[in-house]
């Protein structure tokens, strides 16, 4: 379970990324955030923001047309 989670469902492009970067601001090196998207453009913009920044991209997944991405604060 990730210690913080950022719910941009229904969100579109830009702001699930926005929204990441805006929560990753207040989380301390080596906590885990989950980000819960709609947005299919999130599949190809969460990863790239994670290479980006340095924060690692641990698990990324689909579920109930949901996509998941937990990433860890670098």
């Amino acid at each position: 379970m990730a210690d913080v989670t950022v719910d941009a469902r229904g969100l579109q492009c830009p702001m699930p990324v926005i929204k990441t970067s805006q929560a990753m601001k207040d989380m301390a090196t080596g906590q885990t955030l989950e980000v819960i998207s709609t947005d299919k453009g999130a599949l190809s913009d969460i990863p790239a923001w994670a290479r980006d920044t340095g924060n690692p991209l641990k698990e990324q997944f689909e579920q109930d047309k949901e996509y998941h991405f937990i990433l860890e604060k670098a």
